[in-house]
């Protein structure tokens, strides 16, 4: 009795059906970790380029707003521009400042807070009288040069070293006849460099809006209709999950079900019982 074990033991005349049925499991088990292991590397990579957070007005990490305020633009146009600001504040958005008629200036460096822009939104307000005043008004004279704002902002990107920068423009899209020839090689030279373009077209006339979606693309323009607040969903920036990992997911799912099933458990061998 002393050298009895304190663990009750169930005693068999079958310990090799069992050793085979525990080997089995064990490889199984090993096996579909193993699967559900690759199944989710590759769930994670397809995954890849993919940005976290709430798509917003600027692709990547830091983008430049250029804004229109020639005489050109109108009452209804101040209001999208103050709209288009007020989501980039809620968005949170990291960006500098551009604005622009005949000369562009750099009011803010890229990086800065879209918090920085709300002083600007009570200054952004058509005047019933007479051109808008505003404290660049004086600067401006007459005409309109996009392509000198849309360099001032690519060359604040490059300065400060912006990895995957952006360019998000708001105007009527009416530059002087000069300047079209040169908007064009600036927007083709942007394209070029990798800094993706958006445009918020503030009451186009139809050839400037033309020129724009031939050398941008329609996918460019976000029309200020669209732009709300920040549950808004825009059907060319909210992120579509890729099918690898819709795909990869759904095996991993599969793989995990196959786990509890045929190894969660040792699968004992069937007794076959004689009749007597």
């Amino acid at each position: 009795m002393d050298n009895m074990s304190s663990t009750t033991a169930v005693d068999t005349h079958d310990i090799r059906a069992l050793r085979v049925a525990s080997l089995r499991a064990r490889f199984l088990r090993i096996l579909l970790v193993a699967a559900a292991g690759v199944l989710l590397a590759l769930a994670a990579w397809s995954t890849r380029g993919l940005s976290s957070g709430t798509a917003g007005l600027l692709p990547g990490s830091t983008g430049v707003v250029v804004i229109d305020l020639s005489l050109s633009i109108g009452g209804d146009d101040y209001a999208d521009m103050r709209r288009t600001l007020q989501r980039l504040i809620d968005d949170d958005a990291s960006l500098g400042l551009v604005i622009f008629s005949d000369v562009g200036y750099e009011l803010l460096p890229p990086g800065t807070p879209a918090s920085e822009l709300r002083p600007l939104l009570r200054l952004l307000v058509a005047p019933k009288l007479g051109p808008p005043v505003n404290p660049w008004s004086g600067s401006f004279r007459a005409g309109t040069r996009i392509s000198s704002a849309l360099e001032l902002a690519r060359d604040a990107l490059v300065r400060d070293g912006v990895q995957g920068g952006s360019i998000l423009l708001l105007s009527d899209l009416i530059t002087a006849p000069e300047d079209v020839p040169q908007l064009a090689r600036v927007l083709h030279e942007l394209r070029r460099q990798g800094i993706d373009i958006r445009v918020v077209p503030l009451s186009p006339l139809k050839d400037g809006r033309t020129l724009v979606e031939g050398l941008l693309g329609k996918s460019a323009l976000i029309k200020p209709t669209e732009i709300g607040g920040r549950q808004s969903v825009w059907s060319d920036t909210h992120v579509v999950l890729p099918a690898g990992f819709l795909l990869f997911g759904g095996l991993l799912l599969a793989v995990l079900a196959a786990h509890e099933r045929f190894a969660g458990h040792l699968g004992l061998p069937r007794v076959r019982r004689s009749h007597a």
